[in-house]
């Protein structure tokens, strides 16, 4: 009865092995805590520079528009 178990048992460990490598993972990626921080201030970075070039677009169109009204 041992010999026949243990190869029910061999069988069953190597399709257990096959499903695990067809089934890949949806879980992403992991990110370290210094890779976040480093990310987030880039991201930060940018927004504030986005937001200074649309403030300057912005004044600048103003200027224009007050000088075609006069």
């Amino acid at each position: 009865m041992n010999r026949k178990k243990k190869i029910i048992q061999t069988l069953k460990k190597r399709e257990k092995k096959k499903n695990a490598k067809l089934h890949t993972s949806n879980k992403p990626k992991y990110v370290s805590k210094a890779d976040r921080e480093k990310l987030a201030s880039e991201e930060s970075d940018a927004a504030v520079d986005s937001l200074e070039s649309s403030v300057e677009n912005a004044s600048a169109d103003e200027k224009t528009g007050t000088q075609e009204n006069a």
